[in-house]
């Protein structure tokens, strides 16, 4: 336990240290800042209309909070492979590693210490980006999605699987074939995810049985979905009133699917270094 804290501590500092996680927070303040201003003039042309009932106004508030966290769990995920993409292949390729393997630490601890520091920077880093959206929300528009503790950490999950991807495939792969690897899984799962709800729309089944194999392979537009469905009013779930309201609702068992897909990524990925030469 001793060695796995002191290397998720090790791995806090470099994420610290790198560029890429600089890179990622100043996005991220430019995202937040882009999305204070743009929601202010909605704001303001929303206020100068007076055929808005109370609901239409919450609905609108309600789209736009959720564009806002629509963009954010992208840039999170993004952060999600790019931030641990290089930690092992990248150190294996150095000869780096080697310092770590050669003293008394097992193969698995260097792993799940790895993900463990990558995960608390992604957690500081989720706060920061959606805690901005919903601040931001909550003081120019006075507004606040229902629901929030049920959706955050479904959004929170979605990340978590693309960071155990990209941890466990970095310990097969080289950098940029783990990073291709990941993101053509997340792109996969996108376009999955938009046959599904056009072929829920249109009762076609074989578009919605593909839909449904792509969210078993990667079960992150799912996790969106279920996140997006969670915070929003009943109106807006039945009149599918907006690009956030999804036809194809997928049921609480993706949950328990993304988590048996992390334990079972980073058991592959500890299968793989304990016999990986170094």
């Amino acid at each position: 336990m001793r060695n796995l804290i002191t290397i998720a501590h090790l791995t806090l500092h470099e994420a610290v240290r790198r560029r890429v996680l600089t890179a990622a927070l100043i996005v991220g303040t430019a995202f937040l800042a882009l999305f204070g201003v743009g929601m202010h003039f909605m704001l303001r042309e929303l206020n100068k209309s007076h055929d808005l009932t109370l609901i239409e106004r919450r609905v609108m508030l309600n789209a736009l909070t959720l564009a806002g966290l629509f963009a954010a769990s992208r840039l999170i995920v993004i952060t999600a492979v790019l931030l641990p993409v290089d930690t092992l292949s990248g150190e294996i390729g150095s000869g780096v590693i080697q310092t770590l393997a050669a003293k008394p630490v097992r193969r698995s601890e260097i792993v799940l210490g790895k993900w463990i520091g990558h995960w608390l920077v992604l957690l500081v880093y989720f706060v920061l980006i959606v805690g901005g959206v919903l601040a931001v929300a909550r003081a120019l528009g006075h507004f606040t999605p229902p629901h929030i503790e049920r959706g955050l950490p479904l959004l929170m999950l979605e990340a978590t699987v693309l960071l155990s991807v990209a941890i466990a495939g970095g310990t097969r792969l080289s950098t940029i074939t783990n990073g291709m690897t990941a993101f053509g899984l997340y792109g996969f799962a996108f376009i999955g995810n938009w046959i599904e709800q056009i072929g829920t729309f249109t009762d076609n089944v074989a578009a919605r049985n593909v839909g449904t194999v792509s969210s078993l392979i990667m079960p992150s537009e799912s996790l969106w979905n279920l996140a997006a469905y969670q915070m929003q009013p009943t109106i807006m779930r039945e009149l599918t009133a907006t690009p956030f309201s999804p036809v194809a609702v997928p049921s609480v068992a993706i949950v328990w699917w993304s988590v048996g897909y992390i334990v079972v990524a980073l058991w592959l990925g500890l299968r793989v270094f304990r016999r990986r030469a170094l």
